[in-house]
């Protein structure tokens, strides 16, 4: 792959990480309830979820789950329960962020816990599929190897956790947390209605 077909495929990698959806709103909220590092795992756990699926893509696997019509409502039906799960969650949660000690006895099991959700969030829809099996089609063909093929993935999935990242770094940020954290019960109530009103979009 040569670094001007690289960097058109980075540009739109880009322009698809940046595009708002339930990922940004769940990176929202785990950054405003959990800090920094909660909020940048996840952003790691989607892309790792947004690499998988570019790696099946190049390897053309992505093409049994677009053309098998069951399987992916099953993988979207799956999604969609799990962002209403979040959605609920989101809804239900209680003010605050919670006792500073408190916060740090869940440290780690929050940061899992954000890295696990980030990753459902990719996984858990198919239409990454599409998106990248009409990316990929540009630029796969019959001898892509495992050289390329990992490329394409470190590509989608690195730029994508790189730019979840940089938004919970930024939200993270002094003040910008501080008044977030004072918004945090609007914030959680608006992500809960987004996802669930995604997940209702996308079983009806």
């Amino acid at each position: 792959m040569t670094l001007t077909t690289w960097l058109a495929l980075a540009a739109i990698c880009f322009m698809g990480a940046i595009s708002p959806g339930p990922s940004l709103a769940l990176i929202m909220r785990n950054t405003v309830r959990g800090g920094r590092w909660h909020g940048m795992a996840t952003g790691l756990g989607h892309g790792l979820g947004v690499g998988l699926y570019a790696l099946i893509a190049a390897y053309g696997l992505a093409m049994l789950l677009t053309t098998t019509p069951w399987l992916f409502q099953l993988v979207q039906y799956a999604g969609a329960g799990f962002l209403a799960w979040l959605g609920v969650r989101s809804l239900l949660a209680k003010p605050g962020a919670g006792p500073a000690t408190e916060q740090q006895a869940q440290a780690t099991r929050s940061r899992h816990l954000g890295a696990l959700e980030g990753f459902a969030v990719a996984f858990l829809n198919p239409q990454l599929a599409i998106f990248f099996v009409a990316l990929f089609s540009q630029f796969v063909h019959a001898h892509t190897g495992w050289t390329e093929a990992l490329l394409m993935m470190l590509t989608a999935g690195g730029i994508d956790a790189l730019w979840y990242s940089l938004v919970a770094v930024g939200l993270s940020h002094g003040p910008v947390l501080a008044w977030l954290r004072a918004q945090s019960l609007l914030i959680d109530r608006l992500s809960g209605l987004v996802l669930l009103g995604i997940a209702a979009k996308i079983v009806l």
